[in-house]
């Protein structure tokens, strides 16, 4: 194995509860559930669990630490994920009322989990912060990445995939008691907001 077992049953639990802990990729997968229904809230959560992935392949080889010491690349990336997530919002409002609902392409969820998660660099930040703390030198240093790496997406897939599914339901069940269409265009502009927030907060993070 490349990580120790008892090492591994340590990090589990600890990973668990990062994943239960609410922040952006659960809101964001709330977002899209709400959206577009439950299946675009899963498809939203493998996206991010992909990202997450590619970011612990990035730690595991070294290019993580670049851009944790590099202003430069921290504020591109963060400022093309602000940009991003803003856009998201207004493709909502200008789609709005049933302009994009269940029958939404499958891949745009899972696209833009994907993208958005890239994008964040605190992402890359925790990945460096809190994986290393397991790390064994002894052992093959980006197997141990990826092996925890594996363990926050498959945690954080099932967690955020739920939030999203759980918000979608609810989308579905607002859908079909709404007859004037008032439910549905607070439906969209609570989701847009989602999104709105989302930007803003990756705005206003610092590098701590």
């Amino acid at each position: 194995m490349p990580v120790d077992l008892l090492v591994l049953l340590t990090f589990i639990p600890a990973a668990l509860a990062l994943n239960l802990t609410p922040g952006a990729d659960m809101m964001f997968c709330a977002g899209q559930g709400l959206r577009a229904g439950p299946a675009a809230g899963w498809r939203a959560s493998a996206g991010v669990a992909v990202g997450g992935m590619t970011h612990a392949l990035i730690a595991g080889l070294g290019v993580g630490a670049l851009v944790a010491t590099h202003p430069v690349a921290f504020e591109v990336i963060r400022w093309f994920g602000a940009g991003y997530l803003l856009w998201l919002a207004v493709q909502i409002l200008r789609a709005g009322v049933g302009g994009e609902g269940p029958a939404a392409k499958p891949a745009k969820p899972f696209r833009d989990g994907l993208l958005v998660n890239l994008t964040n660099p605190k992402v890359i930040l925790f990945i460096l912060a809190f994986v290393p703390q397991f790390i064994d030198p002894a052992r093959p240093v980006l197997a141990q990445f990826l092996a925890f790496g594996a363990v926050l997406a498959a945690g954080g897939f099932f967690i955020n995939g739920l939030a999203g599914a759980l918000a979608g339901r609810l989308q579905t069940r607002l859908a079909r008691r709404d007859g004037s269409g008032k439910a549905g265009r607070w439906i969209v502009r609570i989701s847009a907001g989602i999104f709105a927030t989302l930007a803003l907060r990756l705005v206003l993070i610092d590098r701590s």
